[in-house]
């Protein structure tokens, strides 16, 4: 059986990363696919820092394990339970019913006027708990088993662009990737690449993910693009929480289609022979997202990670996942499955 090796490029986006996860789960099920490397960015790096810890500790079965850990983390508080009458409804519809509940629009307007370091002591972040609970050892060793990790961040003092790796993993570095600046503090680390001790934001800014560590000779070239920010929104947003999450999602895609616009030009210069493939590599494009779903969903649905929303994302992913496998797993090695050409047109 020849084995296809790919590089995963994980999306973050909050609780909607739980689509990621069904993504993962499916993909894991596949004995000739193997990930080689990850490049995630806030729910990306949570999802690949799971999926590698779980692969060390158990190969394919115990990855899948630990992604259902960490997903049932995330929607085991308490105060997000989901009350039994709303168990019928489909996700969109508890999606919208959410949006204009008024403990999320009073949340909502919460974060937008008070800084988070106005809590002063009693300031606490609510994924550290849960991102202690990964083997960092493992995650972190560099040349081990498991596919190499890339976690994106923002420096906040440059504004540039931070990818750690190996050693450079730590739990500080995972929430700085999936700091929201209007919601948790910045994280800080000390950085080996300034010698400074450096304050994060999310990596979404600058990153979602990054797609540059991914360019490397030793790596397939393939990268498999887990989207969950919608590229395209047909219809105009006309609420204040649809405008707010278009301009979020416009932002944190900026940087993705930056660099998928860089090697379609790459691409191109190669195809007609002004390039060698001695100084530039092709890269493979493939994609796994549901735009349809994402179009249906609010933002609310990203911030509160209830155990039936994430339960319902997962499904989609799975899904999708089958999907993309159905048609496009025999262009993985072989060829681009995204048009970039017609993406950029």
């Amino acid at each position: 059986m020849a084995v296809k090796k790919i590089n995963l490029a994980l999306q973050g986006g909050g609780a909607h990363g739980a689509f990621t996860w069904g993504v993962l789960d499916r993909l894991l099920c596949e004995e000739d696919i193997e990930i080689a490397a990850i490049s995630g960015t806030s729910a990306g790096a949570l999802n690949g820092a799971a999926l590698k810890a779980g692969m060390i500790e158990g190969g394919r079965q115990g990855a899948r394990d630990r992604l259902d850990w960490l997903w049932g983390e995330v929607g085991a508080r308490p105060d997000l339970q989901l009350p039994e009458w709303m168990q019928p409804f489909s996700l969109t519809d508890f999606s919208q019913a959410l949006e204009y509940s008024w403990p999320v629009m009073a949340a909502d307007a919460w974060s937008r006027s008070v800084s988070p370091y106005a809590y002063g002591p009693f300031y606490k972040n609510p994924l550290r708990p849960i991102v202690e609970q990964f083997d960092l050892d493992a995650v972190h060793e560099e040349g081990g088993k498991g596919p190499c990790l890339f976690i994106c961040a923002t420096r906040v003092r440059n504004g540039k662009v931070r990818v750690f790796k190996d050693s450079e993993i730590s739990t500080d570095a995972i929430l700085a990737s999936a700091c929201l600046p209007t919601v948790f503090q910045a994280v800080e680390v000390e950085d080996a690449e300034t010698g400074l001790r450096e304050a994060f934001w999310d990596g979404g800014y600058t990153g979602n993910p990054a797609l540059f560590p991914l360019f490397n000779p030793a790596l397939p070239d393939d990268i498999l693009i887990i989207n969950i920010n919608p590229l395209e929104r047909t219809e105009l947003p006309r609420t204040a929480q649809a405008i707010q999450n278009r301009i979020n999602e416009i932002s944190f895609n900026s940087s993705l289609l930056r660099e998928l616009r860089a090697i379609e030009f790459v691409q191109r210069l190669l195809a007609q022979g002004a390039l060698s493939t001695e100084h530039k590599s092709r890269v493979l494009v493939h994609m796994v997202a549901d735009d349809a779903l994402m179009n249906e969903l609010s933002v609310a649905t990203k911030l509160v990670p209830t155990p039936f929303t994430l339960a319902r994302l997962k499904e989609a992913g799975q899904k999708a996942a089958d999907g993309f496998l159905t048609h496009h797993k025999d262009d993985l090695n072989k060829r681009s499955s995204v048009d970039l050409v017609e993406m950029f047109q």
